[in-house]
């Protein structure tokens, strides 16, 4: 049989031989380090014989369809170890998912003495180096067999397939699971594991089912990279932003709203400068700003095909006798504000931005901290243009997205998101509007990956993927191309032969919503935000109550000055005082004593400097002025 690979090679090797083998024949090291195989595109046991001719990629732990392969393994250890454990704990579903894996189980709550225990049977069925072996039977029989192992979450999966289906299946030891595969070829390949926690989870997703048990781990191919892992994943919990809005005073989530966030005074002035900074961005890049009601009627859901498509996650409500929605887009509205006058080619490129309040239903279970919830303001702006101004439109929003981002430290990667199976419009439109979208970021040199099929229902799309200082990926930015709705709400404008032409539409966000991107920045900085974004920038400490009106004239001309100052009047040691602003992670203390009175000084801390030393209050305010102004991101 004649194998291609990736390089362009192509290599005769014995029909049947398989992707281990073929490793093998390359180098024994190769053997050794694959843990899958791409065969024509498809992920596959790499231990499965391969007939016939066909393109192959051998899969390590640098692949990332390797890494799934071998975390795949993993949860299959997983539930073979609480099955040993917890013989009578019941199988739902257990896949790989990103940097690790899950199972869920209907069993009695786990502790955290359980997960200490099955980790340590999963490493001795590591230690086993049991084979994984890939069988198929028929769906009655499959069937029959999980009723006898009284597996019903089983029994109801392979129910719901059609009833002519060969259903696939992975043996290890004394443990079989249904599974579409591939996986590693013994339980001795998943090397280094750790069970990270536990949580509760709807069978199926639906809060109608009964909450099962889901356990979550990870698998790694060298000790250290799992410890770094681990290390990094304890940095994240510091980081955690529901901790670190309590601890801070920036947010709260109360029973009385699941989901609908409440923000304190001083969250509101984190919220309220980030948006002054958006109004002064999209002031200078042409935009204009309108807003939209948060409650529209039906008919106009329907009329945009959110109601066709996105009907499951919209509140609705009745008002005199009519049915209304809540809106979880802005988009329609965008619209009807463009429809309200005519307009020229010469307005086009017409740039529209809202800041919306949108909502949307999610489940209870999903809800987490502010980066899902039930209502959030997304930093929408809709752009309307003739076909000609396209690509340029394009460059222009990634260029605000290039300023936006690098003000906070932030590096982006690039997806571009084609036409889903679920979409309005012809083929020949989606795919002129994808390569529009391809060209245009390719004419400014920036590299991009395709996500296959998900594309927004009328058009395609660029994510921008923000990477933090932990080397998470956060996707907040967007912008899909859109030739579906303006022919939808037949929108128009007179071209210069003096004739109506149907303009194109971006819709685009740069934050995404904005209350998720004040999550994603209190983890990014630790609550450490830049001078310019802290709730509170300066705090002046009195040594002696016979500073203290020194203190409050300096912070009164500190605030004249546009800077947010606190005084620290307590009457407790100044040790204790300069621990609590530490803790509160204001950027500058201003330590004033008798001596600093006399000779017309203030002693300065910096967050990240330390002591300062002492001087002039105009020296300082030309520090902390010019770092404000420059946006200076520690």
């Amino acid at each position: 049989m004649n194998i291609t690979f990736p390089d362009g090679s192509v290599k005769q090797f014995q029909d049947g031989m398989t992707a281990l083998q073929i490793a093998e024949s390359i180098s024994p090291r190769l053997r050794k380090a694959t843990l899958a195989a791409e065969i024509d595109g498809q992920r596959a046991d790499a231990f499965r014989p391969i007939h016939g001719d066909h393109s192959l990629k051998l899969l390590t732990f640098e692949d990332a369809d390797g890494r799934w392969a071998m975390r795949h393994t993993g949860s299959h250890i997983l539930a073979q170890a609480v099955k040993r454990v917890h013989p009578e704990a019941k199988f739902a579903i257990g896949p790989a998912i990103e940097n690790g894996f899950y199972y869920d189980f209907d069993a009695e709550p786990f502790t955290p003495e359980d997960l200490v225990q099955i980790e340590k049977e999963m490493e001795k069925i590591i230690a086993e180096s049991l084979p994984l072996e890939r069988f198929e039977l028929p769906r009655e029989e499959a069937i029959r067999m999980f009723k006898e192992k009284e597996e019903p979450y089983k029994v109801e999966l392979i129910e719901d397939l059609p009833e002519d289906a060969i259903i696939s299946f992975y043996k290890q030891g004394d443990f079989v699971d249904l599974c579409a595969g591939p996986h590693v070829e013994t339980t001795g390949k998943v090397k280094f594991v750790k069970l990270m926690s536990v949580a509760g989870a709807y069978w199926r997703g639906s809060e109608k089912n009964k909450m099962l048990q889901r356990i979550y781990g990870t698998a790694f191919e060298k000790k250290a990279d799992l410890e770094e892992y681990i290390t990094r994943i304890e940095e994240a919990k510091k980081r955690d932003h529901r901790k670190l809005g309590k601890e801070l005073g920036l947010f709260t989530l109360m029973e009385e709203g699941p989901g609908f966030p409440f923000f304190l005074p001083k969250g509101m002035v984190l919220r309220n400068t980030l948006l002054d900074y958006w109004h002064d961005v999209h002031k200078r890049y042409g935009y204009v700003e309108i807003s939209s009601p948060i409650i529209l009627n039906q008919a106009l859901w329907h009329r945009s095909g959110h109601w066709d498509h996105y009907k499951d996650n919209m509140y609705t409500t009745v008002i005199d006798d009519m049915d209304y929605a809540v809106k979880p887009m802005n988009c329609p509205g965008g619209m009807l504000v463009y429809k309200t006058e005519p307009h020229s080619y010469r307005d086009l490129p017409l740039r529209m931005a809202e800041l919306g309040l949108v909502h949307r239903h999610e489940l209870s279970g999903a809800l987490h901290g502010l980066f899902r919830v039930r209502c959030f303001t997304q930093d929408d702006a809709h752009i309307f243009m003739t076909w000609d101004q396209m690509e340029e439109e394009i460059q222009n929003v990634v260029r605000l997205f290039d300023e936006v981002y690098s003000t906070f430290g932030l590096k982006y990667q690039i997806e571009v998101s084609t036409m889903p199976e679920d979409h309005i419009g012809e083929k020949e439109t989606w795919d002129f509007a994808t390569e529009t979208l391809k060209r245009a970021i390719e004419h400014m040199g920036k590299t991009y990956v395709i996500n296959e099929g998900d594309g927004a229902f009328y058009g395609p799309k660029l994510d921008f993927h923000l990477s933090d200082s932990l080397g998470r990926t956060w996707q907040c930015g967007t912008i899909q191309l859109d030739m579906q709705m303006p022919e939808r709400f037949e929108l128009e404008y007179v071209g210069e032969d003096g004739q109506k032409h149907r303009p194109v539409m971006i819709h685009r966000v740069v934050l995404g919503s904005i209350e998720r991107f004040i999550g994603v920045i209190t983890e990014h900085f630790a609550g450490a935000f830049p001078t310019w974004l802290s709730p509170v920038q300066v705090k002046v400490l009195p040594l002696t109550d016979r500073t203290a009106e020194a203190c409050k004239n300096i912070a009164d001309e500190l605030d004249k000055c546009g800077l947010r100052v606190e005084v620290d009047y307590r009457n407790e040691k100044l040790g204790y005082k300069i621990r609590e602003a530490q803790l509160q992670k204001i950027p500058y203390m201003l330590v004033v004593g008798d001596r600093d009175v006399e000779n017309g000084v203030v002693s300065v801390r910096s967050r990240k400097g330390g002591d300062l030393g002492a001087m002039t209050l105009d020296t300082f305010k030309e520090l902390i002025l010019k770092e404000v102004a420059d946006k200076t991101v520690d």
